[in-house]
């Protein structure tokens, strides 16, 4: 159903910025120095994640993906059976509407109206709640990341934190700056350390 399918878009731009023109136009080539959490020019220190390889590696977002693509999978099948459910009884309705009185065909293709209609707001209403979930998760995922990056930020003095990703406004970067494998590491230590963490559900039964 191309209707309901909703493709699950990366977040295309992470960034934990500030101070990042200040005191950078105007500095001299040997004051660049390149460390291991990224590029120093001056006193800016400049690092980029690569999108695509966060997005494929976090553990957190493989988690609520699949969850969502589950979800999203149920109801269209639940879309499907109902769509299906009134295709037959409009068929039935077309292969014995001869037999009926006009008042019968009229009360049936009334029903049969109102079930469309039904229908088609069904399928307003979980595309509209599928979007909306995609939304919030892609939110929680950006809070995550970008809580993680600052905090990163200023154990490793980075003022700035830019995103890469193929087909990005970026056209290069050096390894020097890359950061991923770090924040990739941290976060699913936060993720799994979360997880861990959480209490025992009481209300299972033994």
């Amino acid at each position: 159903m191309k209707n309901l399918s909703l493709i699950l878009n990366g977040i295309l731009f992470i960034a934990v910025g500030y101070l990042y023109y200040n005191e950078y136009a105007g500095v001299d080539d040997d004051q660049a120095d390149e460390g291991q959490n990224g590029l120093t020019t001056g006193n800016q220190s400049i690092a980029y994640v690569n999108s695509d390889t966060l997005f494929t590696n976090y553990n957190y977002y493989e988690e609520v993906s699949k969850a969502l693509g589950e979800k999203r999978n149920k109801l269209e099948q639940e879309y499907i059976r109902r769509a299906e459910g009134l295709q037959k009884q409009i068929e039935d309705y077309q292969r014995t509407v001869n037999n009926m009185t006009i008042a019968q065909a009229r009360a049936i293709e009334e029903d049969l109206g109102k079930k469309r209609q039904n229908l088609m707001q069904y399928q307003e209403n979980i595309t509209l709640e599928l979007r909306n979930e995609e939304a919030t998760m892609n939110q929680v995922l950006y809070e995550k990341v970008a809580a993680f990056l600052k905090n990163y930020g200023d154990n490793n003095n980075l003022q700035v934190v830019l995103t890469y990703s193929a087909g990005s406004g970026l056209l290069y970067a050096n390894d020097a700056l890359d950061i991923t494998p770090q924040v990739i590491s941290g976060l699913n230590e936060l993720h799994n350390g979360a997880l861990e963490a959480e209490p025992a559900d009481t209300t299972a039964t033994k």
